[in-house]
């Protein structure tokens, strides 16, 4: 399970994986932005580690001092913002491929199945402290030192094939599970995670947001995510 929090300064981080961690995603402005929003997950955990809250933070432009800040819980996020997915659609990222085109247009080789997911977009939990500015960059950052950086458009202005970047609270249950429900729920190992939900799907009728995906959506390469040295992988964003 997974420990996190939304952070903002002038970048922002978030990452998943598969094991427990601490999040901070960071809202980074650029000179002329002003103000700088941020969120933080915090450390509250529930049954099995599982974080359930996320803390969003705006920070003034020194990238210190806090401007505002708001806590929320899981189920705050579930009852007062939209949600995204539907519990029953199934969400893939795409782990390195080894043989062949490692940026597989066609989006079948090593999937990562993030499951039957639902939660609320990294956007609306933005616009709590007052959302980014066009040209600034949030960064989702680990406690290990693990960081993602994405563009105010890969937030704002996602294109089809990247589709909204989601904090995800809840996995369905279905015959391909074996982990399921809410961060409270200690069967629920993949919480909290962020999910790309594209709103394309391959050939297979699978909704992927695949390694040639990222290298359109997340068009430079500071955005992207390699595996190794010319491994692109979208599995750990």
């Amino acid at each position: 399970m997974r420990k996190g929090y939304i952070k903002s300064f002038p970048k922002y981080k978030w990452m998943m994986v598969l094991f427990t961690m601490v999040f901070t995603v960071l809202l980074l402005g650029t000179p002329t932005a002003g103000t700088l929003a941020a969120a933080s997950s915090t450390t509250t955990t529930a049954a099995g580690g599982a974080t359930t809250s996320v803390h969003i933070v705006e920070y003034k432009a020194d990238g210190k001092t806090v401007a505002s800040e708001k806590t929320v819980d899981y189920k705050w996020m579930m009852q007062n913002l939209p949600v995204y997915g539907d519990g029953t659609t199934h969400y893939y990222h795409q782990g390195p491929i080894f043989e062949g085109d490692a940026w597989d247009p066609s989006e079948t080789e090593n999937l990562k199945d993030k499951g039957a997911v639902k939660g609320t977009n990294i956007k609306d939990l933005c616009d709590l402290v007052g959302g980014m500015a066009e040209g600034s960059e949030v960064v989702i950052h680990a406690e290990d030192g693990y960081e993602i950086t994405l563009a105010y458009s890969n937030i704002y202005q996602p294109m089809d094939i990247q589709g909204p970047v989601v904090l995800c609270w809840y996995k369905g249950n279905d015959a391909t599970t074996t982990d399921s429900g809410y961060p409270a729920d200690s069967a629920y190992s993949s919480a909290l995670q962020v999910v790309f939900m594209a709103r394309t799907t391959n050939s297979n009728g699978q909704y992927v947001f695949g390694n040639s995906d990222m290298k359109i959506a997340l068009h430079q390469a500071k955005y992207q995510h390699f595996y190794a040295a010319g491994l692109p992988s979208t599995s750990r964003l």
